[in-house]
């Protein structure tokens, strides 16, 4: 079964330094969906615990299983518009609205 729209839930502000969790996550889906987070326009980077996401300056984990993106602490630089999409291999892949966090 193709998936149906996500639900994302992104909080509109946040204040510099605190912690802030996104959630994605869409029920209709066989297989369970997998989920990737998008900052303007841009597909996130998935933090698999290498040295390379930290030379990336990556602040966030991203788990494409439960649809959650973590913030561990939100700076400036992440306030932005976000979107994620479900997909699991099976229909087109469904977006939720863009939403824009400032911080």
């Amino acid at each position: 079964v193709a998936p149906t729209t996500p639900v994302c839930e992104v909080p509109s502000s946040a204040m510099t330094g605190t912690v802030v969790q996104m959630s994605c996550k869409e029920t209709e889906g066989s297989p369970p969906s997998e989920y990737q987070w998008y900052k303007n326009g841009v597909a996130l980077l998935e933090k698999t615990g290498t040295g390379s996401a930290r030379a990336a300056n990556i602040s966030y984990t991203m788990n494409k299983k439960s649809g959650t993106l973590l913030f561990n602490t939100v700076t400036k630089n992440d306030t932005g518009e976000y979107f994620c999409e479900a997909s699991n291999g099976i229909g087109l892949s469904q977006k939720c609205s863009v939403k824009r966090m400032q911080v």
